[in-house]
């Protein structure tokens, strides 16, 4: 059985988090925003974000370390999906590894010729379109 769509994907980070979706039938993923941790009230912005969108499911970047365990930052993002399935509890939440996505996002900007260490809010949303592409088995 194939996801319900759109699914929205979120790269969480502690002063960005990079927003990703796919189109109503899941033929791909595409970036949305990126939302400023410090200025916006990031659950009611995801919220909305949800409701514009009818989003049907969300994933979440989930930061392994590099043996696969969970260290502090997933500690976080795991904190941050339960305020998530607080807020939204009619709305499906999947963890999906992220590692190594940011430094592919980045390379796949750098061969289109961007530099992403100067577009940081481009690289957070083109690596939750990696997360979401691997969550959907797409990469």
């Amino acid at each position: 059985m194939s996801p319900e769509h759109p699914i929205l994907c979120l790269d969480h980070g502690d002063a960005r988090i990079g927003v990703a979706a796919t189109d109503p039938v899941g033929i791909m993923a595409h970036p949305v925003e990126t939302i400023q941790v410090k200025t916006t009230d990031v659950i009611e912005r995801v919220a909305e974000l949800v409701a514009q969108r009818q989003v049907k499911q969300i994933v979440l970047g989930l930061p392994l370390n590099m043996q696969g365990t969970e260290g502090p930052s997933a500690i976080k993002v795991r904190k941050f999906g339960n305020l998530l399935k607080k807020r939204l509890p009619e709305i499906p939440l999947h963890y999906c590894d992220e590692t190594m996505t940011t430094m592919a996002a980045a390379e796949k900007l750098h061969q289109a010729g961007r530099n992403a260490k100067k577009q940081k809010t481009v690289i957070d949303q083109a690596a939750a379109v990696e997360i979401l592409n691997n969550w959907l088995g797409y990469s």
